[in-house]
């Protein structure tokens, strides 16, 4: 992967719908056409709207890696802009399916330190992508998936 210029949260904001705190990233430490790397500590926030009783169960992992995903979007949708701006105006995905999840932990809000998101494009096309993520502590691995996004929803509306 690529190094780039940390993007802090309030890029991030500019770039995906989650606002307030529910924009769980805090900033995308590298990325490239095919990869996102992301860093937040905002599991320890007592105000994550993603807690129940309390607690922020693993499976919220999954939350944070589709937020990777809308940010490598929107990255690559601001790279491929002609004059390099976001002229290209992203599509709203949709996360349509989640395969192959393995939870190494039962809850995010007991791991200290940071933690690392990792979404990695495996396959796509103009309507839906396949990506691959992470979402790590350090060196521990806490939660590991596959994520299909849909990013035209009306392109599979069946007729009648």
């Amino acid at each position: 992967m690529s190094a780039t210029t940390p993007i802090n949260r309030d890029g991030i904001a500019r770039r995906i719908p989650h606002q307030g705190s529910m924009c769980l990233l805090d900033e995308v430490t590298a990325w490239d056409d095919a990869h996102i790397s992301c860093q937040t500590t905002s599991h320890l926030a007592p105000d994550n709207p993603l807690r129940a009783y309390g607690q922020l169960g693993a499976a919220c992992g999954i939350e944070y890696a589709a937020q990777a995903m809308a940010m490598h979007g929107a990255l690559v949708a601001e790279r491929l802009a002609p004059d390099g701006t976001a002229s290209i105006p992203t599509r709203g995905g949709y996360l349509a399916s989640v395969r192959s999840v393995i939870m190494h932990v039962e809850r995010l809000d007991t791991v200290a330190g940071p933690l690392m998101v990792h979404a990695e494009r495996v396959t796509g096309d103009t309507n839906t992508v396949l990506y691959s993520f992470t979402v790590q502590a350090g060196a521990q691995a806490l939660l590991s998936g596959r994520a299909v996004v849909v990013l035209d929803a009306s392109a599979f509306a069946i007729s009648g």
